[in-house]
């Protein structure tokens, strides 16, 4: 039962971040943040590391739109 847990806590955030490579970075650095907060919040390092890798990776998302937004063409 642990090793199906650990695979849909790793598979989740993998599977969103497929459409869209450059949001790696958010990925990456969510899950280092929330990996630690995890560790620290009662051992729940991956969950942690999955939900700081969904929460960058939307981060980023919408720093992008933004940015692109505020560019002015013309």
């Amino acid at each position: 039962m642990r090793i199906s847990r650990a695979a849909v806590v790793i598979a989740l955030p993998a599977s969103l971040m497929v459409g869209s490579p450059a949001s790696s970075k958010g990925c990456i650095r969510g899950a280092i943040v929330g990996g630690v907060a995890g560790h620290y919040a009662g051992h729940h390092a991956l969950a942690g590391a999955a939900a700081g890798c969904v929460a960058g990776h939307m981060y980023y998302k919408h720093k992008k739109a933004v940015a692109h937004k505020t560019v002015r063409h013309g």
